[in-house]
């Protein structure tokens, strides 16, 4: 068989071989089979040498990284743990003073383990792409055909292979400042990490002890869980709803025909959202307390009488009350600007038609304006929504989420993640927050999916005419 046919029959192979880690472990050749033990030999042995020992200096580097003294091994091995030598006062005879001998710190501990799982993970996807890739050079040079050089793989990323090159460094950000956190976040939520009971620098895996606290009602934390979440759901419900509605309605008041100054109205609107919202806050706060500007004014006008304050923020119906209309006052101008573009490409065809048929206002806004709308804008209030969950500025800096009974850590007015914040920056309760912090995310995805997939926006993008 001459050399040509020779390589028509590899290359038939080559169509017909997958590139994948199984083919390459089937039907690679030894030094493929090698390369699963020493990376990047494949890449080496067909004539990519720098890319080869770029895949080899990796493997070398997580070796080193794994078999240091502190390095990854040694954190994986004191991770079921959580570390157990606690700080030692030993007195310094010599000096004439106590001093303390470092113990282990069981909050590095995870910390620096939970790296390492995703350094090894990180290291297994690099892994399979250099068998992968020896493989795919190894079955072109036995081809005949050319083995791309580190210079061609340089090109090729600013060509076919520019979405590498655009998706590393955001996808290296979000495995650092995303996906680590998150994971060493969840495992606290498994822990005992909190100051009571002195667990602040060796603290223990307790299993789903916190969760089962925080869904038994009779306890002190599940008491005050239920309560947070009703309020939450019943914030972000009318924070996110009556804002749409009000500031629909307003936006197209302005945009009558017969309104004047249209133009002057919107910026009027606009001023709010160009002042800083905690300046804005913190004033309305101000104003709203039992000595504040409203309660003067009101004693002045002669509405309560000398003396009397109304609890803006010292009974809980009130404070609530009182964050859900302020909010309005800061969240319409947002929605007036998102609708206003929105209500200019609803059909003039449709209104004409309905008045013709003897439709009034209110039939025309119910029947023409919010279905529209609410096709268009799904996505933007399912956003709304989870934004107001979410929403810590406006409570904590109007009512500090008080009132607040005696023995509880949650305030009347607290959020989930208000909450959250207290529980971590003032009481110290980690693993509380840590299971609080799974629990407002498990119960933002599934709302937000549900009302997503199940909306005419994604079932039919295409349906509303």
């Amino acid at each position: 068989m001459s050399s040509k046919e020779l390589a028509k029959v590899a290359a038939a192979q080559q169509k017909k071989t997958p590139d994948t880690l199984a083919a390459a472990l089937t039907s690679g050749n030894p030094i493929v089979l090698a390369s699963f033990l020493v990376m990047g030999l494949g890449n080496i042995a067909a004539g990519q040498v720098i890319k080869g020992l770029i895949f080899l200096a990796i493997e070398v580097g997580f070796i080193v990284y794994m078999a240091l003294p502190m390095g990854g091994a040694y954190w994986l091995k004191m991770l079921p743990g959580l570390g157990e030598v606690e700080r030692i006062e030993v007195f310094n005879e010599e000096e004439g003073f106590y001093e303390y001998l470092p113990g282990d710190r069981s909050q590095q501990i995870l910390l620096y383990a939970v790296a390492t799982l995703v350094i090894i993970a990180l290291f297994v996807v690099i892994w399979r792409a250099s068998i992968r890739s020896g493989h795919k050079a190894q079955q072109r040079k036995a081809a005949g055909k050319k083995v791309p050089g580190f210079v061609d793989d340089l090109k090729a990323l600013l060509d076919e292979n520019i979405h590498k090159l655009l998706m590393t460094p955001p996808f290296a950000m979000l495995l650092v400042f995303t996906i680590t956190p998150l994971i060493y976040m969840m495992l606290m939520a498994f822990t005992n990490y909190s100051k009571e009971g002195e667990h602040l620098v060796l603290f223990d895996w307790v299993g789903l002890k916190n969760f089962a606290d925080l869904f038994n009602s009779t306890s002190t934390i599940g008491r005050q869980f239920w309560g947070v979440l009703l309020w939450t759901i019943v914030w972000a419900f009318f924070a996110t709803f009556l804002n749409f509605f009000l500031g629909t309605i307003m936006a197209m008041i302005i945009d009558r025909p017969t309104t004047r100054c249209k133009a002057l109205w919107r910026t009027i609107l606009s001023f709010t959202i160009a002042v800083p919202q905690f300046v804005s806050l913190m004033i309305i706060r101000t104003m709203f307390k039992d000595d504040g500007a409203v309660n003067k004014l009101l004693q002045t006008m002669g509405v309560i009488g000398a003396g009397e304050n109304l609890p803006f923020w010292t009974n809980a119906t009130w404070a609530r009350v009182t964050v859900i209309i302020i909010n309005i006052w800061v969240g319409i101008p947002y929605t007036v600007m998102s609708v206003t573009g929105i209500l200019k490409n609803i059909p003039a065809e449709q209104y004409e038609a309905a008045r013709i048929d003897g439709a009034n206002a209110v039939q025309q806004f119910v029947n023409i304006t919010l279905p529209y709308m609410f096709f268009v804008m799904t996505p933007t209030l399912i956003t709304t929504f989870t934004n107001n969950i979410n929403n810590f500025n406006v409570i904590y800096l109007l009512s500090g989420g008080g009132p607040t009974y005696v023995g509880d850590t949650a305030g009347q007015t607290d959020l989930l993640v208000t909450w959250l914040y207290k529980l971590t920056v003032d009481k110290q309760q980690y693993n509380v927050a840590a299971v609080i912090g799974i629990m407002t995310f498990l119960i933002l995805a599934f709302v937000s999916l549900v009302t997503y997939r199940n909306s005419a926006s994604y079932k039919d993008e295409g349906a509303f005419k």
